[in-house]
């Protein structure tokens, strides 16, 4: 997983709310067990119409999309099952940063475990970001902040979350990354009590 610290890029802004994770990734596209190609069924359900041909009017299929890294939803995105599926399509897709008013907590949990950043703004802060399709946004997690055209606030994570997403691992990553220092509290220990 590539670390987290400062990311700036354009955004793409998806209002809606209440956005749940069948809806970030439909069901139908689980069949699979790796992460790889779920990007292309981000959104599948509105990106598409029934014939597979792209919506012109989804964000995601505008021009001004292609390479951004963040996206500004709604109000409760992730809510609905516990779907790890679901920031492994954002992911893939190429996101590295959510923001919104309210994100779903397992959403939120599994989301920091795949190299997503969940951002929870202010709501003037939110409406701010929402009136700016496509402009450039700046997360930078060291400072725990967000910066765009007449916007700057900062969010708060929980600490243990924002520092595998600087070192870019996960929870397994970080306790494997302790192995020596386990290793010698070990042999320390040795003999004690005997």
């Amino acid at each position: 997983m590539e670390p987290f610290r400062t990311l700036t890029s354009r955004a793409v802004v998806l209002p809606r709310s209440d956005i749940d994770t069948d809806q970030i990734i439909p069901a139908r596209f689980l069949k699979g067990t790796t992460r790889e190609g779920l990007g292309r069924w981000l959104f599948a359900g509105w990106r598409y119409d029934a014939q597979g041909a792209p919506r012109a009017e989804f964000p995601l299929n505008d021009p001004l999309a292609k390479g951004a890294r963040i996206l500004i939803a709604g109000p409760n995105f992730g809510c609905g099952s516990s779907r790890e599926h679901a920031p492994w399509a954002l992911v893939d897709h190429g996101f590295r940063a959510v923001i919104s008013v309210s994100i779903a907590d397992i959403f939120r949990s599994n989301a920091v475990k795949n190299g997503l950043l969940p951002v929870v703004v202010d709501a003037g802060s939110h409406r701010a970001l929402l009136a700016q399709p496509f402009g450039d946004v700046t997360v930078d997690l060291e400072a725990r902040e967000v910066a765009a055209p007449g916007v700057r606030t900062r969010f708060s994570i929980d600490p243990f979350a924002r520092r595998c997403l600087l070192d870019g691992t996960d929870e397994l990553g970080f306790l494997l990354a302790q192995a020596p220092a386990i290793t010698a509290h070990e042999h320390s220990r040795r003999g004690e009590g005997a």
